[in-house]
């Protein structure tokens, strides 16, 4: 079995990566959420190993890629999206799988919108493509934004991003947060307090609203392209909830939705329940 850490150049970046499994199965593609990296999808891997190809990346300015200041990269989900698009073309990847969280959502929806014959089939795990499901935490982030309160802004982004924030995201909405590991947001932590982070994840974190004017792109996408979707979801997740994860049944037929009592990092929690269903969705 084959199991490596890599780095590649992309761009002028180095761009660490996950692989897993044997690149003669069936790829999966998976794109990690915030403030995270492709750490979150250890566990997940590591269950699916054995039958499948699997490929986890960190974005630029995430995890273990190289990290340009603000000032070098622009960091936004256009140019980080970008980049992830020149990965999978320079490892020639595709047609696969394509499982996405949070971030990943508005990441892997550009790429798959602009070239839907890579995708095989989509895995959606709380990332949001419709308007429906912005919990309690993403309205928010749309109040403050709406009132121009700049500073309530900065503080939920600095509490989000703290040790005590990150432990909350992985561990609020939990049925068992004393059986979650705690490495999974020390190593968050670990990445948010390296030089330069907080300015990077801050420029995101800014720039998301961008996303919100691409729906109607990506469930054009889902409504022309018809992609197989497996939907697993944690239903106590504060950003998204649950009609956020029932949404894409309004235009994608061939659906399948799994709702699980756990949070926002439901694979903290879920791995080996969600890697049966992934088994069961593309062995179908």
């Amino acid at each position: 079995m084959n199991n490596k850490n890599k780095t590649i150049k992309i761009n002028g970046l180095e761009i660490f990566y996950r692989e897993e499994g044997q690149q003669n199965k069936e790829t999966i593609l998976l794109l990690h959420g915030f403030p995270s990296s492709s750490y979150m999808f250890k566990g997940l891997m590591e269950e699916l190993s054995e039958d499948y190809h699997l490929i986890a990346p960190d974005y630029p300015g995430f995890g273990l890629s190289e990290a340009p200041t603000t000032s070098e990269f622009e960091y936004t989900f256009d140019n980080v999206s970008a980049i992830i698009e020149e990965f999978i073309a320079t490892l020639k990847l595709g047609p696969f799988y394509l499982l996405v969280q949070d971030y990943g959502g508005p990441i892997g929806f550009r790429i798959a919108s602009k070239k839907p014959e890579l995708i095989k089939g989509l895995i959606i795990q709380n990332a949001n493509a419709y308007m429906e499901g912005l919990g309690e935490w993403a309205k928010k982030i749309e109040q403050f934004q709406k009132n121009n309160d700049l500073e309530g802004l900065n503080n939920f982004k600095g509490y989000l991003m703290s040790l005590e924030g990150l432990k909350e995201q992985h561990l609020g909405g939990s049925s068992t947060p004393e059986n979650i590991d705690p490495s999974y947001y020390l190593m968050d932590n670990a990445f948010l307090n390296r030089t330069g982070a907080k300015e990077i994840q801050t420029a995101m974190f800014y720039n998301y609203g961008t996303n919100f004017s691409k729906y109607s792109e990506w469930q054009d996408y889902f409504k022309t392209h018809q992609p197989n979707t497996l939907i697993v979801w944690g239903e106590n997740d504060p950003f998204f909830n649950k009609s956020g994860g029932d949404a894409y049944g309004k235009d994608i037929k061939n659906i399948q939705s799994y709702f699980f009592n756990g949070g926002h990092f439901l694979l903290d929690e879920y791995a080996v329940e969600v890697a049966e269903k992934i088994q069961k969705f593309i062995k179908n």
